[in-house]
């Protein structure tokens, strides 16, 4: 190009542009939360159109619809837990049932899964409680893990197994999270102060 300027070639693109980042696994996990915490549904075929990924990529990087729900669900669930734990005080029977408590008037008020179990409320009510949900798994081994932690500082002692304790705790929770769905009745917050009274005697302790 006859007269042409090294500015020239620099402006026009001479050098060439960045290549762009590679997705991964992680990049299909963002994407999918984002369209979760907007209320918006999540379809694994249009998923990978908007990554521009193969259908087949997809499924082997996050499984299938209810294996990247629960992750995503758990991706909500775990800070929750984490920020409860950190702002309750106290220990023992107390510091369990506010906890408890903590956590599952968040969720009773969160936009976001109220709108997931709107959609679709079978198949909501199967991701979050069935036992073979990632979800219902882990919450009741986070609650254990809670719940032996106090055990173990000498704060708790409870008259059952640790394991079996959790279990019902997080079964009562869930009866009044999504009693829509298991019994036609809109959640309330009587309810969850009354699974919270439950909890407190199956802990051990006493109502004042």
């Amino acid at each position: 190009m006859v007269g042409a300027k090294r500015s020239d070639f620099q402006i026009t693109g001479q050098t060439r542009p960045p290549k762009p980042a590679r997705l991964t696994p992680q990049d299909a996990f963002r994407r999918a939360r984002e369209h979760w915490l907007k209320g918006e549904r999540i379809h694994l075929a249009a998923l990978s159109e908007e990554l521009g990924i193969g259908r087949a990529t997809l499924f082997r990087w996050v499984g299938n619809k209810d294996l990247l729900i629960g992750e995503v669900l758990w991706s909500t669930y775990e800070p929750l837990r984490a920020k409860a734990l950190e702002l309750t005080p106290g220990s023992g029977v107390d510091y369990v049932v506010e906890v408890y408590r903590y956590i599952n008037e968040t969720l009773l008020h969160s936009k976001p899964l109220r709108t997931f179990i709107t959609q679709d409320p079978e198949y909501a009510l199967r991701i979050l409680t069935s036992t073979r949900s990632p979800i219902h798994s882990r919450v009741v081994k986070a609650n254990a893990r809670t719940l032996r932690e106090q055990i173990a500082d000498g704060h708790l002692s409870p008259p059952m197994k640790t394991e079996s304790l959790s279990y019902f705790m997080v079964r009562l929770a869930e009866s009044c999270l999504y009693s829509d769905i298991i019994c036609g009745r809109e959640p309330r917050q009587e309810e969850l102060d009354d699974a919270c009274k439950a909890v407190r005697i199956l802990l051990g302790g006493t109502l004042s």
